[in-house]
């Protein structure tokens, strides 16, 4: 698998993942914790909790995406 094709798949995969992650986190966390009117705490919890689902879903399609092409190659 060559290294353009590895990057859109792992685009692709981080995207879904990503998609998925936030939904759990949203309907987990989110929605529970944001009272009527939102503060500024409020607002950066929602920020870091989107960064880390974000950082999360681009680590785990790196890793997936590397261990497909490992064992494609067969090394």
């Amino acid at each position: 698998m060559n290294e353009q094709t590895q990057q859109r798949l792992e685009t692709l995969l981080a995207a879904g993942i990503g998609m998925v992650l936030s939904r759990l986190v949203s309907e987990r966390f989110i929605e529970d914790l944001v009272p009527e009117q939102r503060g500024i705490k409020d607002d950066v919890l929602r920020a870091v909790l989107r960064a880390g689902t974000t950082a999360t879903s681009a680590i785990l399609a790196s890793v997936i995406v590397r261990w497909v092409a490992q064992g494609r190659s067969g090394t």
